[in-house]
């Protein structure tokens, strides 16, 4: 199965002033929405995976979070596109959990509940946290230049945090590219 897994604030939405807490807060990145779309043409199954602390914080609740992600949803589907599934980390950073990133349990969960092997996986974000839970999953690595790394662009030293063997491309769209073109050279 292939299997991209996304962060959501900053890769598939920009980041908000502070938290994201109303459908009408959330809009999509330019061209983020049709390169999931195109994924999905090219046979990818796309799952985002999210640290929402605001839930932990009391700032929104899951009725709040879950209508968020309808409009994502609703809007994926008006260009042809789907997400599989969300996973979220309600907690603060204080909670000490296993599944906020840069922890990989998120990740583990997703991994095992669709049965794929870590180094299968493609992990998409523009955080080192994203990163660096991909990177404790095994998983490659993908940061996109928008969100938290939009100072960033591709030939770039990268910072320290970000793990080893990460690639690097200017947007979700770049991104899907990328991975589309290496799907479409010949084994040798």
């Amino acid at each position: 199965m292939k299997i991209a897994i996304l962060d959501r604030d900053g890769t598939l939405n920009p980041l908000g002033e502070e938290f994201i807490t109303t459908p009408e807060e959330w809009h999509a990145q330019p061209g983020a929405l049709e390169a999931v779309a195109r994924l999905n043409r090219a046979g990818w199954h796309v799952v985002v995976a999210t640290n929402q602390s605001g839930l932990g914080r009391g700032l929104f609740d899951v009725l709040a979070l879950n209508a968020i992600h309808a409009k994502m949803h609703r809007q994926l589907a008006a260009v042809g596109g789907r997400i599989d599934a969300v996973f979220y980390c309600p907690h603060v950073p204080d909670d000490g959990c296993t599944c906020r990133k840069p922890a990989p349990g998120l990740l583990e969960q997703i991994a095992d509940r669709y049965g794929v092997e870590p180094h299968d996986v493609r992990v998409v974000g523009s955080t080192a946290e994203h990163l660096q839970a991909g990177a404790a999953l095994g998983a490659r690595l993908h940061l996109v230049c928008t969100g938290a790394s939009e100072h960033l662009a591709p030939g770039q030293p990268l910072p320290p945090d970000m793990p080893p063997g990460t690639q690097v491309h200017a947007d979700l769209q770049a991104f899907a590219d990328h991975l589309l073109a290496a799907a479409e050279v010949p084994a040798p």
